[in-house]
């Protein structure tokens, strides 16, 4: 997801972006452009990404709740709605998640 940032400046849609508070237990929505396949029955990291695969280390814990797949002129979105289940500490060096990048020795 992208920064709050870019719903503030006019480039992005909210759902398109980081909440600003992650509280535990809170529901937001979301919207990806293209097809997306996303895991429905376990916890996966929210990670802010600045575009081309930069993506930051997990803010959060968050599950799933609801994912769709729709048209809009002619390109693919996915949409849903995710709740947080725990906000992490990016600089913590306590891993919680890596996601799916190999960890570099």
């Amino acid at each position: 997801m992208r920064n709050i940032q870019e719903f503030r400046n006019g480039s992005r849609k909210r759902e398109e972006c980081i909440p600003e508070q992650l509280a535990a237990g809170s529901v937001h929505e979301f919207l990806k452009e293209g097809q997306r396949n996303y895991y429905l029955e376990g916890e996966i990291p929210l990670r802010e990404t600045q575009g081309n695969q930069v993506l930051s280390r997990p803010l959060a814990s968050v599950v799933i709740l609801e994912a769709t797949h729709f048209l809009l002129q002619g390109k693919h979105y996915t949409k849903g709605r995710y709740k947080i289940v725990q906000p992490l500490d990016p600089k913590s060096p306590k891993q919680y998640f890596e996601g799916y990048e190999k960890i570099k020795p």
